[in-house]
């Protein structure tokens, strides 16, 4: 207000000088005003100016704030779903026998002629580094002396810790390869085929899985791992694509094994197939 005072008496001053005989020093003293005037001008463009400057720098951090905030928001969300993707892991690659006990001891069911047959024409076996030496598949059992009992258990939970608690898959079916090599008349054999294919898996590797899945269904009929074999079986096909062969295999495991978590299993994920289709 006291400005705008100011403004009004310099402008009336300006109007008597412009009316009257100026003098050199009220000629001096007009122009003084004017500049003043014309600074006064100035500061109020340049304070609306800087104003509106100010308004668009604070926009800029409100909406860079809101975008941090997303972002963390998003950074938990991931991060809570591996935590989640880690425990499924464990869920899936630790079944029950193995956790209570220290191998999945006990010689599998021994196949008898009423056993059922394998889901699928069993293909080649899942190839073996040349340095592993050949698959289980590929050679008899030696004579002579038998395996160290502790060096085979040693050897079988060191491939299944690989998998099953440091997530080390390339590491577990090295480790499961020299198990079936080495070890060919282990009772635990049909296991390792069966952890093979589960290393293979888990790395998205479906056509070795299903080889290891099916080799081990070809050799081991009855097997303890037969049902959740079969079950692999059926997702390794969906997952390469082979849709309807999937379906067919997941609805024998119904079939074969009612009542077991492995048919369970094939339910749910026929289910989730039959969502995918609408």
């Amino acid at each position: 207000m006291a400005r705008q005072h100011i403004v009004c008496v310099l402008a009336v001053v300006a109007a008597l000088v412009a009316a009257t005989s100026a003098t050199p020093a009220q000629a001096q003293r007009l122009s003084l005003a004017e500049r003043v005037t014309l600074l006064e001008n100035q500061a109020n463009a340049e304070n609306r100016s800087a104003g509106q400057a100010n308004l668009e720098a604070q926009n800029r951090i409100t909406q860079l704030q809101a975008e941090v905030s997303g972002l963390r928001n998003q950074i938990e969300t991931l991060t809570h779903e591996i935590e989640q993707l880690k425990q499924r892991n464990r869920d899936q690659y630790v079944d029950l026998d193995s956790r209570l006990q220290r191998l999945e001891g006990g010689t599998p069911a021994a196949a008898t002629p009423n056993s059922p047959a394998p889901a699928d024409p069993p293909r080649a076996a899942a190839p073996v580094p040349a340095e592993a030496g050949p698959t289980v598949v590929d050679q008899a059992p030696v004579a002579g002396a038998p395996a160290d009992p502790a060096a085979e258990e040693a050897a079988y939970q060191a491939a299944l810790d690989a998998l099953v608690e440091r997530f080390e898959a390339d590491q577990s079916a090295r480790l499961f390869q020299a198990f079936i090599r080495d070890y060919p008349a282990s009772p635990l054999v049909a296991n390792a085929w069966y952890w093979l294919g589960e290393s293979y898996y888990v790395t998205q590797n479906y056509d070795l899985a299903l080889e290891a899945f099916q080799t081990l269904l070809a050799a081991h009929p009855g097997s303890r791992k037969e049902a959740d074999a079969l079950l692999k079986v059926g997702y390794c096909q969906v997952a390469l694509n082979q849709r309807a062969a999937g379906e067919d295999t997941l609805r024998e495991v119904s079939t074969r094994f009612p009542g077991s978590e492995a048919a369970a299993k094939a339910q749910s994920r026929l289910r989730t197939l039959a969502l995918e289709n609408r």
